[in-house]
C-alpha cells in the first residue's frame, strides 16, 4: 500500500479487494446511469461488480484510492483482446467518486498503474473514451496517451449516437 498526500489528506493506493465490490459498483453505477461516459446501460450489482474484480485482478493490475476508510476510486488493466498476439497490450479503466474528483487521484492511481504494467512486461496500453468526454481525453493525453483511433457513431446511449476514440500510450 502507497500513502500519498493528496489537498490536505492523505489518501492510500492499494491492490483492490473483493471486499471493494460495493464501493465500487456504487462509483462506476453514477457513470452507467447519468452519464455517457460508460456504455453499460443498466447499473453493475455488488455481486457482479465482485465477480468482475476476482476474474480481472487474477491476470491483472487493480488499484483502489482510499481516502478516510472510504473507496474513492479506482484504475486496472485489462485484457484489450483475445487474440495470444495481443497479449502484452491492455485496456485501461480508471473512474473517480464524483465527491473525490478535487483530490486529483486519477493521475496518482494511473501512474501506479502504468508502472506496474512496466514491470509486467505489457507494450503498449488502450484507453477507450467516449470521444465526447474531453476531461478524459485532456487526462490521458497528459499522461502521454496519444490518439490511435476514432470510431465515428458505434455507440447509442440516451438517445443519440456517440463516437469512441482509442489513445494509446507505448511503454
Amino acid at each position: 500500500m502507497d500513502n500519498v498526500y493528496c489537498c490536505g489528506r492523505t489518501v492510500a493506493i492499494r491492490s483492490v479487494s473483493p471486499s471493494d465490490a460495493d464501493a465500487i459498483a456504487a462509483i462506476y453505477n453514477n457513470y452507467v446511469l447519468n452519464t455517457a461516459i460508460s456504455f453499460e446501460t443498466e447499473a453493475v450489482t455488488a455481486g457482479e461488480m465482485r465477480r468482475r474484480i476476482e476474474e480481472i485482478s487474477r491476470e491483472y493490475p487493480y488499484f483502489v484510492a482510499e481516502s478516510g476508510g472510504r473507496v474513492v476510486g479506482y484504475c486496472y488493466a485489462h485484457e484489450w483482446k483475445s487474440r495470444p498476439a495481443y497479449c502484452r497490450t491492455w485496456e485501461t479503466t480508471v473512474y473517480i467518486d464524483e465527491q473525490a474528483r478535487h483530490l486529483h487521484l486519477g493521475r496518482r492511481l494511473m501512474d501506479r498503474l502504468i508502472d506496474e504494467c512496466r514491470g509486467r512486461e505489457c507494450r503498449a496500453l488502450i484507453a477507450c473514451i467516449t470521444g465526447d468526454n474531453v476531461a478524459s481525453i485532456a487526462f490521458h493525453r497528459g499522461l502521454g496517451f496519444e490518439q490511435v483511433s476514432l470510431f465515428k457513431e458505434v455507440g447509442f446511449k440516451f438517445g443519440r449516437y456517440l463516437d469512441v476514440v482509442d489513445y494509446e500510450l507505448l511503454l
